[in-house]
């Protein structure tokens, strides 16, 4: 990629950050990150720390374009780009339609399963139901249908594992959970940017931690990042085929990072299940997409001032 001489089509930015949902710390840390990296392109930089004010907020700073660090809930939904839509301000990363369907596990799994990745069986229940018995034969995972960063995980390992009363005491008992069957292997993660894959990383959980959960992602040493994943180079294509693939078939934009599991025991025909496709990766100079970029001969600042050029409205 040519070096940048500045702004482009835009010169003042609107950094979306915080928000309402369970990970809005993360969010903070990816704004200001965001935000420094593109004063240091030279862009003009407004930051919002996000509410139900944000129309308001926009129509008075009136930005060029608005740069999306929200993750989760009303960030990483399509609630956030529907009201950008609305404005009519250019905004980064996916739109209305990718971002809701990418946000619902279900619904995602059933388009990736079309398309021919292979995804780990489950089922969709209520939370009620989950707390009351096993849904499907043990060892598998219960996770929020539409959440993200391993937030309200539960692992159900053996018969009497089950959580029972806690899975209802993190939500309401209407909320539907997926429980997927459990598969131990590698986990493994591609970003992608248009049509282009940047590596595969391996995810290695610290000493202490059970696996990838939101600690493990976002204490610091949680873990461990290998790139490129010291893996075969027919998985390493794999992945990155199965990334590709999926930010095309959901119609992502901009840059989306899509996670798996590599169970080597069962070989490289049946052994890599893709988890979920994440429309938001965290922006950090050290979270794994910007380090698979950097590792690809972009820079943290060469990215969000990509980013920020491919922003458009109608996404």
């Amino acid at each position: 990629m040519p070096e940048q001489a500045g702004p482009e089509k835009y010169s003042h930015v609107a950094v979306l950050m915080g928000g309402l949902s369970s990970e809005r710390e993360v969010s903070l840390s990816s704004g200001k990150a965001v935000a420094v990296a593109l004063e240091g392109e030279g862009y003009k930089v407004s930051k919002i720390d996000v509410g139900p004010d944000l129309a308001e907020q926009l129509t008075q700073i009136a930005p060029d374009v608005c740069f999306n660090a929200l993750h989760g809930k009303w960030g990483e939904d399509g609630c956030v780009q529907g009201v950008l839509e609305l404005l009519k301000i250019p905004y980064t990363h996916s739109g209305v339609m990718a971002s809701s369907v990418a946000m619902n596990k279900d619904l995602t799994k059933t388009i990736l399963a079309n398309a021919g990745i292979p995804v780990a069986d489950s089922k969709t229940v209520s939370r009620k139901e989950a707390a009351r018995g096993h849904v499907i034969k043990p060892p598998y995972v219960l996770k929020p249908v539409c959440d993200g960063s391993s937030v309200g995980i539960f692992m159900v390992l053996g018969e009497l594992a089950l959580p029972g009363a806690r899975i209802l005491e993190t939500g309401h008992e209407d909320d539907k959970l997926m429980a997927e069957r459990y598969i131990e292997g590698r986990e493994l993660t591609c970003a992608v940017r248009d049509d282009e894959a940047f590596c595969v990383t391996e995810i290695l959980p610290a000493d202490g931690f059970e696996f990838y959960d939101y600690d493990s992602k976002y204490v610091e040493g949680g873990s461990k990042h290998v790139l490129p994943a010291q893996i075969s180079p027919d998985i390493n294509l794999l992945v990155e085929s199965y990334s590709r693939l999926a930010h095309k078939v959901l119609g992502c934009r901009g840059i989306s990072r899509t996670d798996f599991i590599y169970d080597e025991r069962l070989g490289k025909d049946k052994g890599l299940f893709c988890l979920e496709i994440n429309t938001q990766p965290g922006m950090t100079s050290t979270s794994l997409a910007p380090e698979q970029a950097v590792h690809s001969g972009l820079t943290f600042g060469e990215l969000v001032h990509w980013l920020v050029e491919d922003a458009s409205c109608d996404r």
